[in-house]
């Protein structure tokens, strides 16, 4: 009996303790269970995210302020020949209609140059930075190069072109400029779209031989011959068809380019001075085989440094002729 009676109030102590705290632990499992059920968050869980994300925006935002968002565009490019598009806020200030908007880019050792042909002759300076800097006293000044453009109509035509700096593609900066009122303007302008020149024009197709003046059968004398040009940007040409002198096997190509500003060309590892002093520039170069891109490289002194780029020339057997005598 009295062993009975001491299980009872045991039991009775233990249910007592139970009943002072289960509806605290009652509440919190149902909360756990409601929460896991409904596939909600808990408070303190959704204090542990806000937290989390705090954090997170605060490392963002230092990202972007530092310049290292993984979103961020890589617009680093190699050094090479591009066609680039030239935006400015002014349709006075702009691009050749004959050039669709576009210039040469060139990108060496990590710095941009674009060379942009202008509307005319009316825009005599620009300046890398505002109008009110240009006039300071020591402000370096973009000049001149004298540049010709052909219409789709055939008709050419001399005006100014400019080799401006790049400080960074897809991002606006200022250029200003100074025309024939003596007064400095100030403008916006971009350089988007960078596309590099094709290089794949050297490697040719299976289907291509060489051919050389023995296979062909030439004898030694003056000839003519349709020549194409790839590489760059198209802006520069050469005359079509050269003459060509053959002498023991060996072919000799006069080529004369439509700009004065070629001061050599490489043909492998050999240079090739020009062999006039006025007019466009004109060379004699040896010509390997016909019918196949033959590399060749040719250094321009046109913009603000001189530039080497790499062409192909393509001579075409079935068009050789005797030269007139």
């Amino acid at each position: 009996m009295k062993r009975s009676m001491a299980l009872m109030v045991c039991a009775l102590s233990s249910a007592m303790v139970l009943g002072s705290f289960s509806p605290v632990m009652a509440g919190g499992i149902k909360t756990v269970q409601t929460a896991v059920k409904d596939g909600e968050v808990s408070e303190t869980e959704k204090a542990d995210s806000k937290e989390d994300n705090q954090e997170d925006t605060a490392e963002e935002i230092a990202k972007e302020e530092n310049g290292t968002t993984d979103s961020a565009a890589d617009t680093t490019l190699e050094d090479g020949v591009y066609t680039a598009e030239f935006d400015t806020d002014s349709s006075m200030f702009a691009v050749n209609e004959a050039k669709d908007g576009k210039g040469e880019l060139v990108v060496k050792d990590g710095k941009m140059t674009i060379h942009v042909n202008l509307k005319g002759k009316g825009i005599l300076n620009l300046f890398m930075g505002t109008a009110e800097d240009a006039k300071k006293e020591g402000a370096e000044l973009l000049e001149p190069t004298e540049d010709e453009v052909t219409y789709s109509d055939g008709y050419s035509e001399k005006v100014y072109g400019f080799d401006i700096p790049v400080p960074a593609i897809d991002e606006e900066f200022d250029v200003a400029l100074i025309g024939k009122k003596d007064k400095w303007y100030d403008h916006k302008v971009k350089v988007t779209n960078p596309v590099k020149a094709d290089d794949s024009a050297g490697e040719g197709s299976e289907d291509t031989k060489k051919m050389t003046a023995e296979d062909l059968k030439l004898e030694d004398g003056s000839y003519t011959v349709e020549v194409t040009m790839e590489g760059g940007t198209g802006r520069a040409t050469i005359e079509s068809p050269a003459a060509i002198e053959v002498k023991d096997g060996d072919v000799t190509a006069t080529i004369v380019w439509s700009s004065p500003n070629y001061d050599y060309m490489l043909v492998g590892d050999k240079k090739y001075e020009p062999v006039n002093k006025d007019g466009n520039s004109t060379f004699e170069i040896p010509v390997d085989g016909f019918d196949y891109p033959m590399e060749v490289t040719a250094d321009t002194v046109a913009m603000s440094t001189p530039h080497e780029i790499d062409y192909t020339l393509q001579f075409d057997s079935s068009s050789i002729k005797e030269a007139d005598k």
